[in-house]
């Protein structure tokens, strides 16, 4: 079993799942942003099969990459931990303002 796993197949599921919601996120933007997926390879410095393997939410996607694929569309990324069950509302899961951030001993980047 896994460092983190309780349950190995729980921890996989919910592991897709968050691939699926950070590639439809990511999907939207490049929509709205009027951009291909070549764009977005071109503006990371990667390979379009490379953008095709993180738009497949089969990849594993690491926060670096996350962070790659943010910069270079100059968008930010948000993660918000909710309790099951709950509305994914910032209200009710936690803001996603930094400033918890400043009295938790980490710096704050604004």
């Amino acid at each position: 079993m896994g460092i983190f796993a309780r349950d190995e197949s729980r921890t996989t599921l919910a592991a897709s799942r968050i691939a699926r919601q950070a590639t439809a996120s990511l999907a939207g933007l490049l929509a709205g942003q009027g951009k291909t997926r070549s764009d977005l390879a071109a503006a990371m410095g990667v390979s379009p099969g490379r953008v095709s393997q993180i738009m497949s939410g089969d990849a594993n996607l690491t926060v670096r990459t996350l962070a790659a694929v943010a910069e270079a569309l100059d968008a930010d990324v948000q993660i918000t931990f909710c309790v099951r069950g709950q509305s994914t509302d910032a209200k009710v899961c936690g803001s996603t303002d930094p400033l918890p951030l400043r009295n938790s001993g980490l710096p704050a980047h604004r």
